[in-house]
């Protein structure tokens, strides 16, 4: 069976993941929040369709190093499921959920299923569309976070990636981004190479056995 798929597939990391479609919610423990996550496994949403182990590890660091979200102007880019975004809004951050126009009805359903019983402390959770290097304009420039999960492994989007942040950091918001570091999607290179180019970047969790790092960024001011 091949596994090729449409040219203009916007998911192509693995196509025949999920040959049938059907759902499950599963409940996490992120950031002292006890979360339902609903991942929809269809070939329709390919690699938004589940939670990245990079997202629980971003989460995990967040909480261990105490990174401030209440009160915070949060974006998530290609949020997939938006667990890393949602649990920053059920601790208070005001949090702006992104991703391509396909990926949108999964996110608006976990987080309207993640809603507290006593409502959002901030705002509800926005969830907007965004095609990084295209419509990234159309986004303020006032973040006080910028974050994503496992966003780096499609090596023609990455130059549009660091437009795209350039401008959503360009009032020295802070970067946070969790990657497995596959060599075959050159995800090193865009971390050693193209981030570097427009950002300062540091290394702050690395996890050898799991081959994940996690890497803080902000945008590096002209002399």
């Amino acid at each position: 069976m091949s596994c090729s798929g449409d040219e203009d597939d916007p998911f192509p990391a693995d196509h025949c993941l999920f040959t049938e479609t059907f759902s499950q919610e599963t409940v996490y423990k992120l950031l002292g929040e006890e979360l339902k996550i609903r991942q929809v496994y269809g070939a329709h949403l390919g690699v938004a369709a589940p939670v990245w182990e990079a997202a629980l590890y971003l989460c995990d660091y967040l909480e261990q190093q105490r990174v401030e979200l209440r009160g915070k102007r949060v974006i998530e880019l290609g949020a997939g499921t938006g667990v890393v975004g949602i649990a920053a809004a059920r601790l208070g951050a005001e949090v702006t959920l992104t991703d391509l126009p396909l990926a949108l009805q999964h996110l608006e359903a976990n987080v309207s299923i993640n809603k507290p019983s006593s409502g959002w402390p901030s705002v509800p959770p926005s969830v907007l569309p965004l095609s990084w290097g295209e419509d990234h304009v159309n986004f303020p420039s006032d973040w006080d976070l910028v974050i994503g999960a496992d966003i780096i492994y499609l090596p023609e989007t990455y130059p549009l990636l660091v437009e795209t942040l350039a401008h959503l950091c360009s009032e020295e918001a802070l970067v946070y981004l969790s990657s497995r570091m596959r060599e075959e999607h050159q995800t090193p290179c865009f971390y050693e190479e193209y981030l570097p180019s427009r950002f300062n970047v540091e290394l702050v969790h690395r996890d050898d056995n799991e081959n994940y790092n996690i890497y803080r960024a902000s945008l590096r001011t002209e002399q």
